[in-house]
Protein backbone atom coordinates (compact mmCIF):
# COMPACT_ATOMS: atom_id res chain seq x y z
CA UNK A 1 0.00 0.00 0.00
CA UNK A 2 1.37 3.39 -0.85
CA UNK A 3 0.23 6.58 1.47
CA UNK A 4 0.74 9.70 0.78
CA UNK A 5 -0.55 13.18 2.68
CA UNK A 6 -1.36 16.26 1.25
CA UNK A 7 -3.39 19.04 0.95
CA UNK A 8 -6.49 19.85 -1.06
CA UNK A 9 -8.28 23.08 -1.05
CA UNK A 10 -6.49 23.98 1.93
CA UNK A 11 -7.18 21.02 3.90
CA UNK A 12 -4.55 18.43 4.76
CA UNK A 13 -5.63 14.88 4.33
CA UNK A 14 -3.77 11.53 3.67
CA UNK A 15 -4.90 8.70 0.84
CA UNK A 16 -3.72 5.87 -1.12
CA UNK A 17 -2.00 6.21 -4.37
CA UNK A 18 -3.79 4.10 -6.91
CA UNK A 19 -2.68 3.06 -9.92
CA UNK A 20 0.93 2.17 -12.01
CA UNK A 21 3.96 3.83 -11.39
CA UNK A 22 5.37 5.05 -14.33
CA UNK A 23 9.21 4.50 -15.17
CA UNK A 24 11.51 6.96 -14.50
CA UNK A 25 14.67 7.50 -16.89
CA UNK A 26 15.76 11.27 -15.96
CA UNK A 27 14.30 12.18 -12.99
CA UNK A 28 10.94 13.04 -14.48
CA UNK A 29 7.90 11.16 -14.40
CA UNK A 30 4.17 11.27 -15.68
CA UNK A 31 1.78 11.07 -12.57
CA UNK A 32 -1.31 11.66 -14.28
CA UNK A 33 -2.45 8.24 -14.54
CA UNK A 34 -2.38 7.71 -10.57
CA UNK A 35 -4.86 8.68 -8.10
CA UNK A 36 -5.57 9.21 -4.23
CA UNK A 37 -8.07 7.50 -2.64
CA UNK A 38 -8.75 9.67 0.76
CA UNK A 39 -8.98 8.45 3.89
CA UNK A 40 -10.92 9.97 6.95
CA UNK A 41 -7.95 9.94 9.53
CA UNK A 42 -4.14 9.39 9.98
CA UNK A 43 -3.55 6.03 9.15
CA UNK A 44 -0.08 5.74 10.95
CA UNK A 45 -1.74 6.08 14.70
CA UNK A 46 -5.17 4.77 14.13
CA UNK A 47 -7.48 2.98 11.64
CA UNK A 48 -7.95 4.61 9.20
CA UNK A 49 -11.28 4.43 6.39
CA UNK A 50 -11.56 5.00 2.75
CA UNK A 51 -14.09 8.51 2.28
CA UNK A 52 -15.03 7.09 -0.84
CA UNK A 53 -13.34 10.53 -2.38
CA UNK A 54 -10.82 10.24 -5.25
CA UNK A 55 -8.44 12.96 -6.17
CA UNK A 56 -6.18 13.07 -9.55
CA UNK A 57 -3.04 12.98 -8.09
CA UNK A 58 -1.93 16.27 -9.33
CA UNK A 59 -4.48 18.05 -8.68
CA UNK A 60 -2.80 18.27 -4.97
CA UNK A 61 -0.04 19.12 -3.33
CA UNK A 62 1.90 16.63 -1.65
CA UNK A 63 3.90 17.13 1.32
CA UNK A 64 5.98 14.58 3.16
CA UNK A 65 4.54 11.56 4.10
CA UNK A 66 5.06 11.37 7.89
CA UNK A 67 5.84 13.97 10.16
CA UNK A 68 8.38 12.40 12.58
CA UNK A 69 7.22 13.31 16.24
CA UNK A 70 10.40 11.96 17.55
CA UNK A 71 13.82 11.68 15.27
CA UNK A 72 15.12 11.20 12.45
CA UNK A 73 18.49 9.00 12.25
CA UNK A 74 21.08 8.75 9.67
CA UNK A 75 23.65 6.24 8.98
CA UNK A 76 26.82 7.42 7.36
CA UNK A 77 29.25 6.19 5.08
CA UNK A 78 26.79 2.77 4.76
CA UNK A 79 28.42 2.35 0.61
CA UNK A 80 32.50 1.66 0.25
CA UNK A 81 32.33 3.72 -2.83
CA UNK A 82 30.71 6.68 -0.92
CA UNK A 83 33.02 6.34 1.68
CA UNK A 84 35.89 6.14 -0.59
CA UNK A 85 35.22 9.17 -2.48
CA UNK A 86 35.03 11.77 0.38
CA UNK A 87 38.29 9.87 1.55
CA UNK A 88 37.17 7.76 4.82
CA UNK A 89 37.45 4.40 5.76
CA UNK A 90 34.59 1.97 5.24
CA UNK A 91 33.64 1.04 9.29
CA UNK A 92 33.37 -1.51 11.23
CA UNK A 93 30.07 -0.63 12.67
CA UNK A 94 27.37 1.76 11.43
CA UNK A 95 28.32 4.94 12.10
CA UNK A 96 24.94 7.12 12.77
CA UNK A 97 23.58 10.74 13.29
CA UNK A 98 20.73 12.59 14.46
CA UNK A 99 18.37 14.93 12.84
CA UNK A 100 15.97 16.69 14.07
CA UNK A 101 12.14 16.79 12.74
CA UNK A 102 12.36 20.55 12.21
CA UNK A 103 15.30 19.22 8.92
CA UNK A 104 11.83 17.81 7.75
CA UNK A 105 10.39 19.13 4.16
CA UNK A 106 8.25 17.33 1.44
CA UNK A 107 8.35 17.43 -2.19
CA UNK A 108 8.39 20.24 -4.08
CA UNK A 109 9.47 22.22 -0.89
CA UNK A 110 12.51 24.06 -1.11
CA UNK A 111 15.89 23.43 0.10
CA UNK A 112 17.30 26.37 1.83
CA UNK A 113 21.00 26.90 1.55
CA UNK A 114 22.43 28.28 4.95
CA UNK A 115 24.55 31.74 4.47
CA UNK A 116 27.07 29.91 7.28
CA UNK A 117 28.46 27.36 4.82
CA UNK A 118 29.89 27.14 1.22
CA UNK A 119 29.28 23.79 0.11
CA UNK A 120 26.58 21.97 0.05
CA UNK A 121 25.61 18.47 -0.78
CA UNK A 122 22.65 16.35 -2.12
CA UNK A 123 22.66 12.51 -0.68
CA UNK A 124 20.33 10.04 -2.31
CA UNK A 125 18.76 7.58 0.21
CA UNK A 126 15.90 4.99 1.02
CA UNK A 127 14.68 6.23 4.14
CA UNK A 128 13.00 3.54 6.81
CA UNK A 129 9.54 4.94 8.82
CA UNK A 130 8.94 2.41 12.11
CA UNK A 131 5.89 1.39 12.78
CA UNK A 132 5.94 0.00 16.38
CA UNK A 133 7.51 0.54 19.40
CA UNK A 134 11.20 -1.18 19.22
CA UNK A 135 13.84 -1.88 21.87
CA UNK A 136 16.54 -4.55 21.64
CA UNK A 137 15.39 -6.19 18.41
CA UNK A 138 17.34 -8.26 17.28
CA UNK A 139 18.13 -8.34 13.27
CA UNK A 140 16.12 -11.27 12.19
CA UNK A 141 12.65 -9.68 14.35
CA UNK A 142 13.38 -6.18 12.51
CA UNK A 143 11.30 -6.24 9.36
CA UNK A 144 8.08 -6.48 12.36
CA UNK A 145 8.81 -3.36 12.88
CA UNK A 146 9.06 -1.66 9.88
CA UNK A 147 5.83 0.53 8.85
CA UNK A 148 7.58 0.97 5.26
CA UNK A 149 9.72 2.98 3.12
CA UNK A 150 10.35 6.34 1.36
CA UNK A 151 13.00 7.95 -0.46
CA UNK A 152 15.10 10.80 1.44
CA UNK A 153 17.88 13.42 0.56
CA UNK A 154 20.21 13.74 3.67
CA UNK A 155 21.04 17.28 2.58
CA UNK A 156 24.53 17.93 3.93
CA UNK A 157 26.75 21.18 5.06
CA UNK A 158 29.76 19.49 3.74
CA UNK A 159 32.60 22.12 4.79
CA UNK A 160 30.74 22.24 8.13
CA UNK A 161 30.84 18.70 8.82
CA UNK A 162 34.74 18.65 8.60
CA UNK A 163 35.14 21.90 10.69
CA UNK A 164 32.67 20.44 13.45
CA UNK A 165 34.37 17.52 13.53
CA UNK A 166 30.42 16.04 14.55
CA UNK A 167 27.51 16.56 12.57
CA UNK A 168 24.87 18.03 14.53
CA UNK A 169 24.89 21.57 12.47
CA UNK A 170 25.85 19.88 8.77
CA UNK A 171 23.15 17.28 8.90
CA UNK A 172 20.64 18.39 11.02
CA UNK A 173 19.60 22.27 9.93
CA UNK A 174 16.55 23.10 8.62
CA UNK A 175 15.26 21.82 5.33
CA UNK A 176 18.45 19.15 5.54
CA UNK A 177 15.76 16.12 5.33
CA UNK A 178 13.48 16.01 2.07
CA UNK A 179 11.12 12.81 2.30
CA UNK A 180 7.84 11.49 -0.12
CA UNK A 181 6.59 11.35 -2.22
CA UNK A 182 4.58 8.45 -0.37
CA UNK A 183 5.32 5.44 1.47
CA UNK A 184 5.09 1.98 0.52
CA UNK A 185 4.36 -0.68 2.88
CA UNK A 186 5.35 -3.53 0.92
CA UNK A 187 8.27 -3.59 -0.66
CA UNK A 188 11.35 -5.42 -1.48
CA UNK A 189 14.41 -3.59 -0.33
CA UNK A 190 17.32 -6.56 -0.86
CA UNK A 191 18.07 -4.54 -4.78
CA UNK A 192 16.35 -1.23 -5.02
CA UNK A 193 17.99 1.25 -7.44
CA UNK A 194 19.06 4.98 -5.83
CA UNK A 195 19.68 7.69 -8.79
CA UNK A 196 19.92 11.34 -8.34
CA UNK A 197 20.01 14.37 -10.69
CA UNK A 198 20.80 17.52 -10.65
CA UNK A 199 18.82 19.79 -13.17
CA UNK A 200 18.53 16.38 -15.23
CA UNK A 201 22.03 15.36 -14.94
CA UNK A 202 22.46 11.65 -13.51
CA UNK A 203 24.63 12.32 -10.25
CA UNK A 204 24.05 8.92 -8.74
CA UNK A 205 23.09 5.58 -9.90
CA UNK A 206 23.43 2.90 -7.03
CA UNK A 207 21.68 -0.07 -5.48
CA UNK A 208 20.94 -1.23 -1.88
CA UNK A 209 22.47 -4.24 -2.70
CA UNK A 210 25.75 -2.36 -1.59
CA UNK A 211 24.82 -1.68 1.73
CA UNK A 212 27.71 -2.31 4.01
CA UNK A 213 24.72 -2.56 6.81
CA UNK A 214 21.25 -4.05 5.83
CA UNK A 215 18.67 -2.43 7.42
CA UNK A 216 17.95 -5.45 9.85
CA UNK A 217 21.42 -4.78 11.27
CA UNK A 218 21.07 -0.72 11.16
CA UNK A 219 17.68 -1.65 13.39
CA UNK A 220 19.38 -4.14 15.52
CA UNK A 221 22.46 -1.71 15.83
CA UNK A 222 20.03 1.26 17.05
CA UNK A 223 17.44 -0.42 19.15
CA UNK A 224 20.27 -1.73 21.32
CA UNK A 225 20.64 1.68 23.24
CA UNK A 226 17.73 3.99 21.42
CA UNK A 227 13.92 3.62 21.58
CA UNK A 228 12.34 3.26 18.15
CA UNK A 229 8.99 4.85 18.25
CA UNK A 230 6.41 4.68 15.42
CA UNK A 231 7.07 7.84 13.22
CA UNK A 232 10.80 7.76 13.33
CA UNK A 233 12.81 7.77 10.60
CA UNK A 234 16.31 5.84 9.31
CA UNK A 235 18.30 7.11 6.84
CA UNK A 236 20.19 4.32 5.51
CA UNK A 237 22.93 5.53 3.17
CA UNK A 238 23.95 7.35 0.27
CA UNK A 239 25.84 5.47 -2.92
CA UNK A 240 28.80 7.53 -4.73
CA UNK A 241 28.31 10.44 -6.54
CA UNK A 242 27.33 13.15 -4.32
CA UNK A 243 28.59 16.88 -4.97
CA UNK A 244 27.29 20.75 -4.61
CA UNK A 245 23.97 22.13 -4.92
CA UNK A 246 23.50 25.63 -5.32
CA UNK A 247 20.55 27.98 -5.63
CA UNK A 248 18.70 27.90 -8.62
CA UNK A 249 19.13 23.61 -8.78
CA UNK A 250 17.03 21.11 -8.64
CA UNK A 251 17.89 17.71 -7.37
CA UNK A 252 15.31 15.07 -8.39
CA UNK A 253 16.03 11.28 -6.67
CA UNK A 254 14.56 8.15 -7.45
CA UNK A 255 13.98 4.90 -5.72
CA UNK A 256 12.37 2.07 -7.16
CA UNK A 257 8.93 1.65 -6.54
CA UNK A 258 9.02 4.97 -4.59
CA UNK A 259 8.28 7.26 -7.18
CA UNK A 260 10.39 10.45 -7.30
CA UNK A 261 11.47 13.24 -4.72
CA UNK A 262 12.34 16.59 -6.41
CA UNK A 263 13.16 20.01 -4.54
CA UNK A 264 14.45 23.43 -5.55
CA UNK A 265 17.24 24.56 -4.19
CA UNK A 266 17.52 28.64 -3.27
CA UNK A 267 19.06 30.61 -0.40
CA UNK A 268 17.90 30.55 3.45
Amino acid sequence: MRIARFVHQDEPKYGVVEGEVPPITDGSWDTSGLELAVLDSDPFFSPAQSTGERLKIDDVRLVSPILPRSKVIGVGRNFAAHAAELGNEVPVTPVTFFKPNTAVIGPGDPIRLPAISEYVSYEAELAVVIGRVAKGVKAENANDCVLGYTASNDVTLRDLQKSDKQWTRAKGFDTSAPLGPWIETELDVDDLGIRSWVDGDLKQDGTTADFIFDIPTIIEHLSETITLLPGDVILTGTPEGVGQIVSGNRVDIAIEGLGVLSNPVMDA
